[in-house]
């Protein structure tokens, strides 16, 4: 099915507006009585602003788009141009309650994958609501060592570019080995030549493995 771009408001128990697109499976009308499971896409802070059709044909959306047989609704939001996703977690969070009431969402899978700024805010958010996300996959991200104990349980699969060139690959190795050290569930991949580039998430995305190992964790009740 087509990307659709929507605005979402909420009230209470603040003002909140969000705008966003929201990817459906191609099935998702033919097979009414299917949930599936939802991937949680945030972008990096080039992205951000009030314009949504600078997301068309960007990240997780556009390989979902490509593919017939893609199974995960995917809802990827924008963030502010004066803001950032750690900012935006209590507007994110209640737009992500918002589809799961709304859509047929299998709510024991969902995740959260992100680019850069988008990256640390997947840690971020994974440490604000470690019950809540089944699994996530940070990429080119980075986060603070020192909260590592609030994903000791998050099941984690790190990507970076070892020359990266905006966001140095030990914002992940620092991550990674914290949780290491803690016996924490995480697998890391580690890319060369492709810096601080779109080409991260095209790897990342277009790798079949990545799927299937989403689909094998489910929340835990």
């Amino acid at each position: 099915m087509p990307v659709k771009n929507y605005t979402f408001h909420k009230e209470a128990p603040r003002n909140m507006s969000v705008n966003y697109q929201l990817f459906l499976p191609h099935d998702y009308e033919s097979k009414k009585d299917n949930k599936y499971p939802l991937i949680l896409f945030l972008h990096g802070i080039k992205k951000r602003g009030e314009d949504i059709s600078v997301l068309d044909g960007y990240g997780l959306t556009w390989i979902a788009e490509s593919k017939q047989d893609f199974p995960f609704i995917v809802v990827t939001p924008q963030c502010p141009s004066d803001s950032n996703w750690t900012l935006e977690y209590h507007s994110i969070k209640a737009l992500v309650d918002e589809i799961i009431t709304n859509y047929r969402v299998d709510s024991d899978r969902v995740y959260v994958t992100g680019f850069s700024m988008g990256g640390n805010g997947t840690w971020d958010f994974a440490s604000r609501s470690p019950e809540f996300f089944s699994a996530v996959v940070p990429i080119s991200g980075w986060f603070d060592s020192d909260k590592t104990m609030l994903l000791k349980d998050v099941p984690i699969w790190a990507f970076h570019c070892v020359d990266d060139d905006v966001v140095p690959v030990s914002g992940t190795e620092d991550m990674v080995k914290a949780l290491t050290s803690i016996g924490g569930n995480v697998k890391f991949t580690y890319y060369a030549g492709l810096k601080h580039d779109h080409r991260v998430m095209h790897e990342t995305f277009n790798t079949t493995e990545l799927y299937t190992w989403l689909l094998n964790h489910k929340r835990k009740i």
